[in-house]
């Protein structure tokens, strides 16, 4: 049997237009001879719709959906794919609840419905908030074949692949004392670094464990800050991969059902090019899915600027993309020359607004309330929120969304301004630590010669809102301030665990403090691309008025 791995980028809540992608994905999937197509978690929908599922009318028009994709697909093919489901429509499923479940659509009708039976709550998912669980996995005949349905966190917990399973039921075992021919997973699973490889592993110990073929079907794009990147897979009962969707694109895998070879894309699962791929994707969908063009950004000359404006440039295109250089008294000649020689480079429009006069106005006027307190930190934040209002200004102004420049090493210990360079959008590289920000880069000027400024590259850190000011000056060096975030964010390790790995135990008490007192900034923080297992958005929980 030939199917086809429908890897759709929906946009959320757009029912209509989902619904409209899906019907042209199954004609070319029938045209390419495919008798079965498969497509993702809620891809009616999109994932995650989040508190539109305790809206009645979103649920209402998903199901008017479901019933005209099934009049409209080709005679011919079978289609199974995700959508909310309730009893009203679907009988065979508990009375009361709404489901996260799937539909098996053939001859212009529905045939049959499935449910996930397992609901993950932690990290960015929070499904038991709106679904209730079903009552296990499904099975359905086509053409003589017993095909098992499984809805993503369903295939997670294999007891012999993971050293700990979430939940006591399994249901790919249940379904396997079925006597499957294969098995499905439609999946709305988000990106992290590196993670595809251990998805792929843990697919191909299932179809060997079970010796099933097995069909992996995963919702592309960015939503919020979530990013989906793709890569459906099918492999053959031994567990070898025989086709392949690309990475961070749209795409349709054509696969035989017996042993044989599909498409194999190359693709790059290297740290800083996963990255990269994830945060073009994440930027070009937020923009677009806002119903914005373009965007803006301030340029400063630094490294963190210097690679958001690369991705905006590749989301969006460069004739799409503002640079603004904001120079005040304490900006260097070097970075000014570096800022405008990236622009010319990526070919974006610049402008330059010097911010001294703005500077001089407002102390002027808080002159006679700062009387009798020595300058500190106050006045260089000053000079972070009039640069905050320019681009705000400029935003407004224009129509184009402003992105903001900051990484995860700066949110994580506070080292920004809110209402200042913490304004924006959409935290481009939020989720990037300092040294994978260079780390991008590098790799970037390998791959397209030197996009970044060499410069840039090789100068100290700074801030430059006093004279010869350096992010050491404040902070660890970064490299040994990643490596504690990584333990005391991502691990969750006290103090004394990270002194038993090696670090000073003054300097991750520090650290640990500065992450603490930082907790109401990044509360308030534009939304940022997630492409760490631990990132400060949807799936960081943290009090506020705390002690921890």
């Amino acid at each position: 049997m030939r199917l086809a791995l429908v890897q759709n980028n929906p946009i959320i809540g757009d029912i209509h237009g989902n619904m409209q992608a899906l019907v042209r994905a199954g004609e070319r999937a029938f045209a390419q001879g495919a008798r079965l197509a498969l497509a993702p978690e809620l891809a009616l929908t999109g994932y995650p719709p989040r508190d539109l599922l305790l809206n009645e009318a979103v649920l209402q028009s998903a199901w008017r959906a479901v019933e005209e994709l099934a009049a409209r697909l080709p005679t011919g093919l079978a289609f199974v794919l995700g959508t909310p489901l309730r009893t009203d429509n679907a009988p065979e499923l508990p009375e009361g609840g709404v489901y996260n479940g799937a539909v098996l659509l053939e001859g212009g009708a529905v045939r049959q419905v499935f449910a996930k039976t397992l609901l993950p709550t932690y990290d960015v998912f929070d499904e038991t908030r709106y679904f209730s669980p079903g009552p296990g996995p499904g099975v359905f005949e086509l053409d003589g074949w017993r095909f098992g349905v499984t809805i993503c966190e369903d295939a997670w917990n294999d007891k012999d692949f993971w050293k700990k399973h979430r939940y006591p039921a399994d249901p790919v075992e249940e379904l396997a004392t079925q006597g499957i021919d294969g098995l499905i997973n439609l999946s709305a699973s988000p990106f992290s670094l590196g993670k595809h490889r251990v998805r792929e592993e843990m697919f191909a110990s299932l179809a060997h464990k079970y010796a099933v073929p097995l069909y992996f079907a995963n919702q592309v794009g960015g939503n919020d800050d979530l990013v989906f990147p793709g890569r459906s897979l099918a492999l053959d009962a031994s567990g070898q991969v025989i086709g392949r969707g690309r990475g961070f694109v749209e795409d349709l895998v054509i696969v035989e059902q017996t042993p044989g070879s599909g498409p194999l894309p190359a693709d790059d699962f290297e740290r800083p090019a996963e990255a990269w791929a994830a945060v073009v994707l994440g930027t070009r969908d937020y923009v677009r899915k806002s119903g914005f063009s373009k965007a803006l950004l301030g340029l400063s000359g630094g490294v963190d600027s210097a690679l958001c404006a690369a991705v905006a440039v590749e989301a969006l295109g460069a004739e799409n993309v503002l640079g603004v250089l904001m120079p005040s008294p304490y900006t260097s000649a070097a970075s000014i020359e570096d800022a405008q020689a990236l622009a010319d480079t990526l070919g974006i429009a610049q402008q330059v607004l010097p911010i001294e006069p703005v500077m001089n106005a407002f102390e002027e006027t808080l002159r006679p309330a700062f009387t009798g307190y020595t300058p500190d930190v106050t006045e260089e934040n000053i000079q972070s929120r009039i640069r905050g209002n320019l681009l705000m200004a400029l935003s407004n102004k224009y129509g184009s969304l402003l992105l903001t420049t900051g990484n995860k090493s700066e949110l994580a210990v506070g080292y920004c301004t809110i209402y200042g360079d913490m304004a924006g959008a959409l935290g481009v590289i939020a989720d990037m630590p300092k040294t994978l920000v260079y780390e991008v880069c590098r790799w970037l000027n390998r791959e397209r010669g030197e996009v970044v400024p060499q410069r840039i590259l090789d100068k100290a850190p700074s801030a430059e809102l006093r004279p010869d000011q350096k992010d050491s000056d404040s902070l660890p060096d970064y490299a040994t301030l990643d490596g504690l975030l990584g333990l005391l964010v991502d691990r969750h390790y006290s103090v004394e665990q990270c002194v038993e790995a090696g670090y000073d135990a003054g300097m991750a008490r520090e650290v640990q403090r500065l992450v603490r007192r930082a907790e109401f900034k990044r509360r308030q923080a534009p939304p940022g691309i997630k492409i760490t297992d631990r990132a400060f958005g949807t799936g960081w929980r943290m009090p506020l008025a705390a002690r921890w």
